[in-house]
């Protein structure tokens, strides 16, 4: 009895002395909501030591993929950001891949029937026949050869979940080159935005490349239910079809009869595979005349080619893609490369209603490296449009600092003049899109005169990089003359090299100062007693076990 009670004394002695930094997050969250937080670690700098950049803020367009230029007749407008799409591939999607030269077509890094343009159905100049091919890309994957992700697509430095995207057909390797693990320019993060004019005639074929199955929903995109033929054109395997098994290969069609912004997503086990990227903008252009649309925009961000009715009402267009990750879900495929056990960890041992989002991205990256390619450039007294989508899993309260914007439609349906809201934030709920006019005129209402406007998610946490800032979906609005000629803003706050540096987001650029000081040595005394006393605790019960043993042995 006596030993019984020293044990228990002494596994209570040892939990109280166990550091609180020692448990599980989860634990002490659950503990603090009992008794409370500690008081908190001081945070201090590496002595003597400055976190330097590990890449270039802006790497050099040895190129020349920002510069404007004509190909195959299509006039490509300069790039105002510092890292631009291939134009080869820009030309191809507004020409398409059957009505390119065999240079343009291999300098584009797509399959030949890609994106295929055919008649003109109503004679006003412009193609209205398009057949699109997707695949299926993973990215950040595992590999028997090698511990680093394989085809890797970064969403901020050092940063590599596993990801799912559809990417358009392509020829030649995964990855850059021989030498590189980085994938090839047109598999990253998010899905293409694609475009298309109202009354077009399209077909989408889902080559299912991927060893999961997949489809195409096409969310609030009007399409009949089924094909002319009766093939389910829904996307949805639990009404309309079965799920395109891997090696397979199904057509949708569409002849949308209205205009908008909408959205593009696989509809098998939604709770994973839309979370793992497979996700994308669906935008229906106005008939006009001499459309020839940009019908595939590769990264979202800005449109380089774009619309009659674009060039007509506004100054320039942009996409913007909102979407978060949650990394225990991404990570799966980067601990095998076994199908089935990747199908069994996602679809049984991952739990969404356990999850909550850890990366937050614009146009498939975080900060610093959104500063990369999504900012929005612009010039005073213009009009821009921003069609905006939020793909997450959470809503955004999407903010312009310096500008208030007008949301001018919601989910694709134009809101009447009456009805349209000016405001410098706008609630967007997951999967909603909304068109925003950004007006530079500087009157103190529109704009408040040029510089380095943020544009983000006002939630604390879509500002983070699994919780260290600054990341997440952070942009900004800049004006031309705080624009650097490489593409890259004037600013006059923090050196960004440090961001540029895989241990910024590691917590490695600084150190935790104990705040407990005495005490955690006396912790680490306290401990250690008590696991003296829980082994001489055991020893004295099993002596005594013994002892009783013997007394009860019958007499021979």
């Amino acid at each position: 009895m006596r030993a019984t009670l020293i044990l228990v004394f002494a596994l209570v002695l040892a939990i109280a002395a166990i550091p609180p930094a020692w448990f599980p997050d989860r634990l002490r969250f659950e503990m603090a909501k009992i008794v409370g937080t500690d008081k908190p670690s001081a945070i201090a700098p590496r002595a003597n030591e400055k976190l330097q950049a590990s890449e270039e803020p802006c790497p050099e367009d040895l190129l020349g993929f920002r510069n404007a230029q004509v190909i195959e007749g299509v006039e490509i407008t300069a790039a105002s950001t510092c890292v631009a799409d291939n134009p080869y591939t820009i030309a191809a999607f507004v020409k398409g891949t059957n009505n390119v030269s065999a240079d343009t077509l291999a300098r584009s890094g797509l399959a030949a029937d890609a994106l295929e343009k055919g008649a003109d159905l109503d004679g006003d100049g412009d193609s209205d026949e398009i057949h699109i091919r997707l695949e299926v890309a993973e990215l950040n994957g595992g590999s028997p050869d090698s511990q680093d992700p394989t085809a890797q697509f970064s969403l901020a430095p050092g940063i590599t979940p596993g990801l799912w995207v559809f990417v358009p057909k392509s020829f030649g390797m995964a990855t850059e080159n021989f030498e590189s693990n980085v994938a090839m320019s047109l598999l990253r993060l998010p899905s293409p935005s694609i475009r298309i004019e109202e009354g077009d005639r399209v077909f989408v074929t889902l080559e299912n490349t991927h060893y999961m199955p997949h489809t195409i929903h096409f969310h609030g995109v009007d399409h009949t239910y089924m094909t002319a033929s009766g093939q389910g054109n829904e996307g949805v395997p639990m009404a309309s079809e079965m799920p395109i098994a891997p090696g397979q290969s199904r057509t949708y069609e569409l002849q949308p009869r209205s205009t908008g912004t909408s959205f593009y997503h696989c509809h098998v086990q939604t709770q994973t595979h839309l979370s793992m990227g497979l996700q994308g903008m669906f935008i229906v252009e106005e008939n006009r005349p001499n459309n020839h649309l940009q019908s595939m925009n590769i990264g979202a961000g800005e449109v380089r080619v774009r619309s009659v009715q674009s060039e007509e009402q506004y100054d320039q267009e942009y996409d913007m893609h909102y979407s978060d990750l949650d990394h225990h879900l991404n990570n799966i495929v980067q601990r095998t490369n076994n199908p089935e056990q990747i199908r069994y960890w996602l679809h049984g041992g991952y739990n969404i209603t356990e999850g909550r989002p850890h990366y937050f991205t614009v146009n498939g990256r975080s900060f610093p490296y959104s500063f990369r390619e999504s900012l929005v450039v612009v010039e005073p007294n213009q009009r821009i449009r921003l069609r905006v989508l939020n793909a997450g899993s959470e809503g955004i309260a999407l903010h312009t600092h310096g500008h208030k914007t007008t949301a001018t439609h919601l989910d694709g349906v134009e809101v009447s003049q009456a009805a349209q809201i000016t405001r410098d934030v706008f609630w967007l709920a997951s999967a909603q899109r909304m068109d925003l006019t950004l007006d530079t005129r500087n009157d103190g209402l529109h704009s408040y005169g040029a510089g380095v406007w943020m544009m983000h998610d006002h939630k604390g946490r879509g500002v983070t990089n699994n919780g260290i800032a600054p990341g997440g979906n952070m942009s900004a609005i800049v004006y031309r003359d705080f624009m650097a000629e490489d593409g890259w803003p004037i600013t006059q706050g923090e050196d960004f090299g440090q961001y540029f540096n895989p241990r910024f987001y590691q917590r490695q650029d600084m150190v935790m100062v104990s705040s407990y000081g005495w005490s955690f040595i006396f912790r680490m005394l306290a401990l250690g007693a008590a696991l003296g006393l829980i082994a001489a605790a055991i020893k004295r019960m099993t002596r005594e076990k013994g002892a009783r043993s013997l007394q009860q042995e019958p007499a021979e």
